[in-house]
């Protein structure tokens, strides 16, 4: 590499690292050391190759994934389980406030499986049609809705709280057919 093109990588590291580290912790069920490993390694692979890039955030998403599907298809997954609850709190107006509602989705995608965390982030975070979605995950358009329908009825089963409320401003509710687990 080039010290021009170690110059145009930095510059797309500082710029696009941010966003791409929320979709990696998000892909790796809310752990920001695993999201960030992920990452790490996604930036790695694409420094390689970076003189024939020639879309370098679509190309380093597409890592992210196909890393993320990876680990899911290992056959022993290497699993850190978050023990700790977050404390009891005090009643205090109703209860919802945004950080409260992220703790609580954070949780809940946390208890999904890497597959459905993964469809779900694809489809909502990254708002990727049906179709492109069974390409980055190698199934077929079916597989990704069934899947869509069977993470998002979980969802609503762990975090019933989230289906209940009217969504604020810009966000969609977790009952309707478009909602979004996170903000973007």
């Amino acid at each position: 590499m080039n010290v021009q093109e170690q110059e145009s990588f930095r510059e797309f590291v500082a710029a696009r690292s941010p966003a791409l580290l929320r979709t990696a912790v998000l892909l790796s069920g809310g752990d920001r050391h695993a999201g960030e490993d992920l990452l790490q390694n996604a930036l790695v692979r694409a420094a390689g190759r970076w003189q024939r890039i020639d879309e370098p955030e679509a190309y380093v998403r597409r890592i992210l994934y196909r890393q993320q599907v990876s680990r899911w298809r290992l056959k022993w997954p290497r699993r850190e389980l978050a023990v700790a609850e977050p404390p009891e709190r005090a009643a205090s107006g109703d209860g919802t406030s945004a950080a409260e509602l992220r703790i609580v989705m954070r949780g809940a995608l946390a208890k999904l499986t890497a597959r459905q965390r993964t469809v779900l982030v694809l489809r909502y975070f990254e708002d990727l049609p049906e179709a492109e979605v069974a390409a980055v995950l190698g199934c077929s358009v079916g597989t990704v809705r069934s899947t869509t329908h069977r993470s998002l009825a979980r969802l609503r089963t762990l975090a019933p709280e989230l289906a209940r409320l009217d969504a604020p401003a810009g966000h969609r509710a977790c009952g309707s057919p478009d909602f979004s687990p996170v903000e973007a």
